[in-house]
């Protein structure tokens, strides 16, 4: 009989995850990717209706769970898969706003860091400014699997997010630093892998263009960014 590892968010025999978790925001596209891609691909997790599966890609067990929205959230649930669950790796696969002005709509963005506006950082208690970087090895995969595809991309920096929606409208300071789009989850996400001595990357792919105000639709973002998710796939470990 499987002995189950329960959590508040998670509950299940740590073995029904997989080394390797995608992990999009939205629960709607977690399932959308276990029925498009994953064999076998089982329901391991429905807690708050976060739903997590687990099957198979190209003979690689892997495993596909939501994290909802905003660093609070996947703080919550990489904590929990990296400390109870013997999760290795996580992949976030999300949509960001572009902030670069060589950006267009469905261009990925690889995450080799965050910048990040949040007070996540403070539990940890350091004595300076903390940089908040990607799994060299998953960010040089990723890459290497974009090159491949021919698909168009960057790699750099993002800005992690605490607000989406922002009084502070004007984000040409963090244009000037380079940094190339924002999103809400990345920075929590690579803070978590580094506290526990894991592995994190965050591949995002443009849903909208911060300055030109061009979006795409709920459901593009839904079930649209494909080219994300097979790269995200064919570097799970």
């Amino acid at each position: 009989m499987k002995q189950l590892n329960l959590t508040p968010h998670i509950g299940c025999a740590p073995e029904d995850f997989g080394k390797t978790v995608l992990m999009p925001g939205d629960p709607l596209r977690s399932k959308m990717i276990a029925e498009t891609y994953l064999t076998d691909a089982e329901l391991v997790n429905n807690i708050r209706g976060v739903q997590g599966y687990t099957g198979y890609y190209k003979g690689k067990r892997v495993s596909v769970m939501a994290s909802g929205m905003g660093m609070p959230a996947i703080g919550i649930y990489s904590h929990e898969l990296y400390n109870f669950f013997g999760v290795e790796s996580i992949i976030r696969v999300g949509s960001a706003g572009g902030m670069h002005p060589d950006l267009k709509l469905f261009d990925i963005v690889i995450g080799q860091g965050a910048c990040y506006n949040s007070a996540f950082v403070n539990q940890y208690a350091l004595p300076g400014t903390y940089s908040a970087i990607a799994d060299f090895d998953l960010c040089r995969k990723a890459v290497d699997e974009c090159e491949k595809r021919g698909l168009r991309y960057k790699v750099g920096n993002l800005l992690s997010s605490d607000n989406f929606y922002n009084d502070a409208v004007d984000q040409s300071a963090w244009v000037k630093m380079g940094v190339l789009a924002a999103e809400m989850e990345s920075g929590a996400l690579y803070m978590n892998a580094a506290r526990a001595g894991k592995k994190a990357l965050c591949i995002c792919t443009i849903s909208d263009l911060i300055a030109g105000g061009e979006a795409t639709t709920p459901e593009q973002r839904q079930n649209a960014f494909h080219d994300m998710i097979q790269v995200a796939l064919e570097i799970a470990e």
